[in-house]
């Protein structure tokens, strides 16, 4: 946008996108650190885990989920979380929203799961409760595990 004209006052002046990018601080990586979201350390990323995880696993289901957890020592040592949302959710923009949703929601239960664990999340179809489909999916596999 170009510069305001001399003309108009200081309070007339209309937003400037270029004012607004000056008063954003340089370092965007110390507020990052901030942010809520899932560490790298507890994400999952090969297919290898997922099919892994997914086939050997322990399964529950809920109206909107699967969840599928999978313990062994030779895994890292802090639970790692993966997500799996089909397109039958709905556009991209949808499925990123159910699935930052979800990646906040579990990270705000890291602590609640053992070291060795590695947990996929599949979403089955749109639904308005997916943290209570979470809490009950994440209780019943802790039943079903022993833990």
């Amino acid at each position: 946008m170009a510069s305001a004209p001399a003309w108009l006052q200081k309070a007339d002046v209309p937003f400037s996108l270029h004012a607004a990018l000056k008063a954003v601080p340089r370092s965007r990586r110390k507020q990052s650190l901030n942010t809520p979201v899932l560490p790298a350390s507890n994400r999952l990323r090969s297919s290898k885990d997922f099919a892994r995880t997914t086939k050997a696993g322990h399964r529950v289901t809920t109206p909107s989920l699967v969840l599928y957890l999978l313990t062994h020592n030779d895994f890292a040592d802090a639970p790692q979380f993966g997500l799996i949302v089909n397109k039958s959710i709905g556009g991209s923009v949808i499925r990123h929203r159910v699935a930052r949703h979800l990646r906040h929601a579990l990270r705000e239960r890291i602590s609640s799961f053992p070291k060795n664990t590695q947990i996929v999340v599949r979403v089955l179809k749109e639904s308005k409760s997916y943290l209570v489909d979470l809490d009950e999916a994440l209780i019943r596999a802790a039943k079903k595990v022993g833990a």
